[in-house]
């Protein structure tokens, strides 16, 4: 039963995740305590509670990783396993007292602005409502697990695993497994499932451009050198550079992308003796033009016995295996999804509604936009971090997440001091960025328009 008074709150932030648990920090920072922070998970730590399969870490460094006023504290690790995450992000909600604020279990299912009093109305799966002068939404863009469409995959009579929905239950021991996928998931599952499996099978649609990762942890000297004051600030600041200047150099200059591809393909070939198979890993497209793979066990574990890569597409699938486009059929007991994420649908399936009865899903029918990532024309007083167009394919997002909530802080502060009842953006400014991010947009053969 839905409770008929609302629960008020100036601001309501949903998503207890990095962005979520940054922006309620941000609040405290600024002396704001009337806030809440509405999860649908019954914990903290958003994708990475999700994802929890078998190899699961990040390919970013801790350090890099990592909130800017939170440093990470094992000062080994330089890459981060999903476990250790999570228990980082839970430890920070520790630390700054953000978990009297969350309300578990409560997913937003819907979320209108009511111009009358200049607050939204926020419906959500636990009883009660929520009336806030303003929302921040953080969902992420990474918790909605896209699976493939091909004929007959609900007909089989196996399990059908998702990488951001792994059952931990199932024992893949001896067992006959398929992965549709060669990305990210795939590349750090794969080893665990290859030692596992009797006999592995990996459908790939295209190959990726993969680098190695310098992923041994620090010793003596980086440990005792992090513990300088003002170290820690340094190294990520130069992590964030570094990260940021790849990638430019290399969609802008002919001469540095040959010089990495030139650096890929010897990694690819130190790792893999088979000619057939290099050449079946060899991209065709400039690198940069999807995400760059930063992985040292991928290729040689596609080298095992047990281990087979088809790289023609799927036909159709049956109760008892995976038939490719050449008419060739392999029995599989397990077929894992390793198909990334909708990662476009942001807001999905919540309903959001802004003046004038202004439909999100309407507005973004043709695909979703955002002033700066994090502000909609048309929805006064909501916020998003990590929005449309902000996804960081380089460095860390938590960084750009946190440049992000330091521009909605700045809106807030700006509100109050003024005593607007809401705050949104301009048709000019918002016709100006779309035109300016439309020059700036790279297209998928990694050249500007």
């Amino acid at each position: 039963m839905v409770s008929e008074t609302p629960i008020h709150t100036k601001y309501a932030i949903v998503g207890a995740g990095f962005g979520g648990l940054s922006m309620a920090v941000a609040l405290k920072v600024a002396g704001v305590e009337d806030f809440v922070i509405l999860e649908k998970h019954h914990n903290i730590g958003g994708v990475w509670q999700d994802n929890t399969y078998p190899g699961c870490t990040c390919d970013v460094p801790s350090r890099l990783y990592s909130f800017s006023f939170a440093p990470y504290r094992d000062r080994r690790q330089r890459y981060p396993q999903q476990q250790d995450i999570l228990a980082y992000l839970q430890q920070v909600a520790i630390d700054h007292g953000l978990r009297k604020h969350i309300r578990f279990g409560s997913e937003v299912l819907e979320a209108h602005f009511d111009q009358t009093e200049g607050r939204w109305d926020i419906g959500t799966t636990s009883p009660s409502r929520i009336s806030a002068e303003v929302v921040v939404f953080a969902v992420g863009q990474l918790h909605k697990p896209r699976y493939p469409v091909i004929p007959g995959l609900e007909s089989f009579g196996g399990r059908v695993l998702h990488s951001a929905d792994w059952d931990g239950s199932i024992d893949l021991y001896g067992k006959r497994v398929s992965v549709i996928g060669t990305g990210s998931s795939a590349a750090q599952m794969l080893p665990a499932l290859a030692s596992a499996s009797i006999a592995l099978t990996i459908y790939q649609r295209g190959p990726h451009w993969v680098l190695p990762k310098p992923d041994s942890n620090f010793g003596c000297v980086g440990r005792a050198m992090l513990r300088i004051p003002g170290a820690h600030r340094a190294y990520r600041k130069v992590l964030g550079l570094g990260a940021d200047a790849l990638l430019s150099p290399v969609v802008r200059s002919n001469t540095w992308r040959q010089a990495v591809e030139c650096y890929a393909r010897l990694h690819l070939r130190r790792q893999v003796a088979r000619k057939e198979l290099v050449s079946d890993l060899m991209p065709s497209y400039p690198i940069g033009s999807k995400k760059i793979l930063f992985d040292n066990n991928f290729h040689r574990s596609l080298a095992l016995e047990n281990v087979r890569l088809v790289s023609e597409p799927i036909k159709s699938i049956s109760v008892d295996g995976i038939a490719s486009e050449s008419g060739e059929f392999i029995e599989s007991d397990v077929i894992v999804c390793a198909t990334g994420f909708r990662a476009s649908e942001f807001l999905l399936p919540m309903s959001v509604r802004g003046r004038d009865g202004h439909s999100l899903d309407e507005d973004w029918a043709a695909g979703a936009e955002a002033y700066l990532g994090v502000a909609v024309h048309g929805y006064p007083n909501l916020f998003m971090v990590a929005g449309p167009n902000s996804f960081n394919p380089a460095g860390s997002n938590q960084e750009m997440k946190e440049l992000q909530i330091g521009c909605i802080m700045r809106c807030l502060r700006w509100k109050e001091a003024i005593g607007a009842q809401a705050i949104k953006v301009g048709r000019q400014a918002w016709d100006e960025y779309q035109r300016w991010l439309r020059r700036r947009w790279i297209r998928p053969s990694g050249r500007p328009l």
